[in-house]
């Protein structure tokens, strides 16, 4: 999950009111000497400041904040004293420029040493922040200001290595470098390798204000910062930084403010504190601080904002910070927190912000909370609360953001207590077992202005009336509740012009209430309608459209043209529809965008589109899903230059085509579903020896007509089918870069979805493990033996090879398969008997080896005792328990002697050589019998069924 809007809109509240809280500090101290006599200043220094003017173009959007305007075009050579003009300060005896404030002053172009500004030697304060500097290098002239003690050039698009000079400046006391990224990919512009930053600050012993948040540090926090007993603020957000946290910073005597959020690798606790602390913000969310809370923490007594959330925290929430009165904001969000929100929460009634989703806090919704009159955004989903919501948050008059998705409220809610709330505007009752009721007469439905609502899995059999007023809607969620009928029209007049994010799956609708198959919202971006019983004509999206999901509808007709101007489409879905008719070619054209199409189970026909053409390298998709349809001809060759390709399913359609192994380059392909088409011929090995298909865990070329032997050369290959590995239950997905996800609380990708076929019955997986590996060469016209790479893909879950025309031996490395679930080998011709060492399979369930020409005794033990007589039969010289069939003496057990059939030509010598290893061991012991045996096995002396009987005897013994 992103982030929900409340805490992106704390967020984008915290960055301003630092950054205004940074303007105003240093705007504070022109402004004590706005009254006085302006001294005049020099003509060197005067001259300065006009080139250093004249070096940048005056550009609006250099500059971010609301506020910017260019400070500069007030300065000019008719007015001769520069004291007077806007950002420059002077000394009131010298009349030397001391302070320059160009803080958001629109100034865009390069900067570097040779720039005039370094001839202002007397300057004590400067602030370029924000402000565009074009990606320049922070210049290394900067030392020649010697005397500086306020530095701030944050936001301002400096780029590179942090120079080494900067260290020099020792009278600093204000050094603020933060903010140089791209806030759109955030990208970081700046980097502290050479001089390090335990280097950099080695020297700024009088230092009381550090912000660098936004560089790439990738280093330790430097533990002689405790020693800095001036700092009064420190932020290092985003640094890359490691290690463990010097606890004893947050003992320092006068720090007020600590930023260290979004440093994933940095661990640490927060201890006990003896003494009171002035701290005041106390920012570590998305870091692996852990540990308890310590009940001590009341001891800070000026804290108005503490975030810890997205850390590895747990335990109870300690009553003791309930105490601390001046909280404003608090975030504990996506921790382990147990046990119930303390009552002693009550007493902070300057909270605005109150965070404490995604934990295990139980109990039921205080009603206190009603209390808190000053409280803005309240965010408790994904707990496990239960009961009712009390009607005591009504009185929340301020109340912005409430969300409570992903509980176990329940119970009946009079939805007009929200309507009377005039300031609820975000508002999420999503999975709960709530039971909505609505005032027929909706009397306040127009006062409310809802732009988020999320109302899914509520119980609702009709649209709600009050939602024919709301004309500011950007996000509604009415999925999987039990709507029925036609869409009404006072829903297809809501918020026309604003409602971007859609969600009506899992109801019971079947239609629009309009004659236009054009939908009405002109700015929509996100629009499912999966699992309902829609039906007519394929609805159009505008083209501001990014997610498509009507799957599982009975929608009919053919895929309009007007689908190829959706440039942002990311995530096409219409499967499980009566859609029918070529597929437009011109959906290619959208595949820099596409990331996921599914258009399974319709009646499409034709060639398949040339998905990624020569647009490959830009290409985002990663699913394709085109199963059962009637798609003719062959693959694309151009699916080759898709390179983030990581599922393709084709099964069940009318293609025809020799093995696509040009798709085996493809780095990030892990599922590939050919069954059932027409696939001929034999499987050429490559004529290069690399590596293909290095990361499939699923393939499925059963039901087709391959011929010859299945080349081992792609089963060495398969490489993450060797692992077995696993970081606990995650599924493949296909993910995007979608800029509402996080904005929309709405997951980033999608759980990649298909169907199996194993003997003839279809299995649908909602979800695909990324441990699941999946070999499936069934029902083809394969020949020879079956490989022993085979036991080398150690993942593997299921194998079919059966209804093939294979041959000799079962391998007996398959019992190095541990984790197999399934192994069908049946209606083949193999031979000999079933290896004992397939009982290793602990986890098997299907095993089926009927009708080939196996002999001798079926194994006992592990799973085999539960396989019944139909996993066996057809095999005349097979006997054992399963098959009610006693074997004879000379079946019961294993020759250690070749057969005939096996003679190689050296068979006495071999007799000869057994023995003599049978006897060395009998007589010596054990392990001179295996250490002889190991000597002579890695001479290359014993063939492989040896080696499996020398082990074999040695168990018994």
């Amino acid at each position: 999950m992103g982030l929900s809007l409340c805490s992106v809109a704390v967020l984008r509240g915290l960055v301003l009111k630092l950054l205004l809280f940074r303007i105003a500090v240093f705007t504070t101290c022109f402004a004590s000497n706005a009254h006085a006599v302006q001294p005049f200043c020099h003509d060197d220094e005067s001259s300065a400041l006009l080139q250093f003017k004249e070096s940048f173009v005056i550009a609006h959007a250099a500059s971010r904040s609301e506020g910017a305007y260019p400070k500069v075009l007030q300065w000019n050579s008719e007015t001769r004293n520069c004291c007077s003009w806007d950002g420059v300060e002077c000394d009131q005896q010298t009349g030397n420029v001391i302070g320059l404030d160009l803080t958001s002053s629109c100034l865009f172009g390069p900067i570097n040493s040779n720039s005039t500004l370094f001839i202002l030697h007397h300057i004590r304060r400067l602030s370029l922040a924000d402000n565009n500097f074009n990606y320049s290098q922070i210049p290394a002239a900067i030392a020649q200001l010697s005397g500086l003690t306020y530095l701030n050039l944050s936001g301002s698009y400096f780029y590179g290595q942090v120079p080494f000079e900067i260290s020099n400046l020792h009278m600093l006391t204000y050094l603020d470098l933060s903010n140089n990224y791209d806030p759109y990919t955030s990208e970081k512009f700046l980097q502290l390798k050479n001089p390090s930053l335990k280097t950099l600050v080695l020297n700024f012993t009088r230092l009381e204000v550090l912000y660098f948040s936004y560089i790439n540090i990738s280093s330790e926090v430097p533990s002689l910062l405790s020693n800095f007993t001036s700092l009064r603020g420190l932020s290092l957000e985003n640094c890359e930084l490691h290690g463990d946290f010097p606890t004893k910073l947050l003992h320092l005597p006068n720090l007020q403010v600590l930023f260290v959020e979004s440093n994933k690798n940095l661990s640490g606790h927060i201890p006990e504190f003896h003494e009171r602390s002035p701290l005041v913000e106390l920012r570590l969310s998305n870091t692996g601080f852990s540990g308890r809370l310590p009940s001590s923490i009341d001891k800070l007594e000026s804290l108005k904002l503490l975030d810890i959330g997205r850390c590895n925290f747990s335990g109870a929430i300690p009553y003791s910070l309930g105490k601390l009165a001046n909280l404003t904001k608090l975030g504990l969000k996506e921790n382990n927190f147990i046990g119930h929100i303390p009552s002693s929460f009550h007493n902070l009634t300057q909270l605005e912000i109150l965070i404490l989703d995604h934990n295990k806090i139980t109990g039921s919704i205080p009603s206190w909370l009603g209390n808190l009159t000053k409280i803005e955004g309240l965010e408790l989903s994904f707990n496990k609360l239960e009961g009712p919501i009390p009607q005591s948050l009504s009185k929340l008059m301020n109340l912005k953001y409430l969300y409570l998705t992903g509980n176990h409220l329940s119970g009946f809610l009079e939805f007009d207590m929200f309507l009377n709330m005039k300031s609820l505007t975000h508002l999420q009752l999503n999975w709960n077992n709530l039971s909505l009721v609505f005032e027929k007469t909706n009397i306040n439905a127009t006062r409310s202005k809802f732009k988020l609502l999320g109302l899914s899995l509520c119980n609702l059999i009709e649209f709600p009336i009050f939602l024919g007023y709301q004309n500011e809607l950007e996000w509604l969620n009415l999925a999987g509740n039990k709507l029925y009928g036609q869409i009404p029209k006072r829903m297809l007049n809501t918020s026309v012009d604003t409602l971007m994010v859609l969600y009506i799956g899992g109801n019971f609708l079947t239609g629009f209430n309009q004659e236009s198959t054009v939908l009405p919202w002109v700015n929509l971006r996100i629009f499912d309608v999966q699992y309902n019983m829609l039906q007519g004509p394929l609805p159009i999206p505008p083209p501001s459209i990014q997610l498509f999901d009507v799957s599982n509808n009975k929608l009919n007709g053919e895929v309009s043209h007007l689908f190829c101007n959706m440039s942002s489409l990311y995530h096409f879905s219409l499967s499980n529809n009566n859609l029918s008719g070529m597929v437009p070619h011109c959906l290619g054209n959208s595949s820099t965008s596409l990331s996921a199409l599914s258009l399974g189970n319709n009646s499409f026909h034709g060639v398949i589109p040339q998905i990624c053409g020569n647009s490959g390298s830009a290409s985002s998709l990663r699913l394709i899903d085109l199963s059962h349809n009637k798609f003719q001809g062959q693959l694309p060759r151009s699916w080759s230059n898709c390179m983030m390709l990581e599922v393709i399913v084709v099964s069940n359609n009318q293609l025809v085509d020799t093995f696509p192994s040009w798709l085996g380059s493809l780095p990030e392909l892990k599922l590939l579903a050919l069954h059932r088409n027409g696939f001929y011929g034999v499987i050429e090995r490559p004529k290069m020896d690399v590596v293909l298909f290095a990361q499939l865990h699923v393939i499925d070329l059963s039901s087709n007509n391959f011929t010859g032997v299945f080349p081992s050369h792609y089963i060495a290959s398969w490489n993450a089918m060797k692992s077995i590995e696993s970081n606990g239950l995650k599924y493949m997905r296909a993910k995007w870069n979608a800029s509402l996800s996080t904005a929309y609380y709405f997951s980033d990708s999608e759980i990649y979805k298909m169907t199996v076929t194993s003997k003839g019955v279809d299995t649908s997986y909602q979800g695909i493990p990324d441990i699941f590996t999946f070999v499936d060469l069934s029902d083809n016209k394969f020949e020879g033996d079956i490989s022993d790479l085979f036991g080398k893909l150690k993942a593997l879950r299921s194998l079919n090879l059966s209804n093939n025309m294979l041959t000799g031996r079962i391998p007996s490395s398959l019992g190095n398969l541990t984790y197999l679930e399934s192994l069908d080998l049946s209606r083949n011709k193999l031979s000999g008997q079933i290896p004992q060492q397939l009982t290793q399979l602990g986890f098997v369930e299907v095993f089926n080896v009927s009708h080939n020409n196996l002999v001798g005794l079926i194994p006992q033990g592990n799973q085999f005792n539960s396989f019944d007589a139909s996993s066996f039969e057809g095999n005349p010289g097979l006997c054992g328990d399963q098959l009610l069939k006693k074997c004879s003496t000379s079946s019961s057990s294993p020759s250690p002697f070749p057969t005939a059939e096996e003679d190689d030509g050296d068979s006495e010598s071999l007799v000869k050589l057994v023995w003599g290893f049978v006897l060395a061991g009998y007589i010596s012991g054990l392990v001179v019998g295996v250490a002889l045996a190991d000597i002579m096995i890695n001479r290359g002396a014993l063939n492989g069924w040896l080696r499996s009987y020398l082990t074999k005897m040695g168990k018994r013994n």
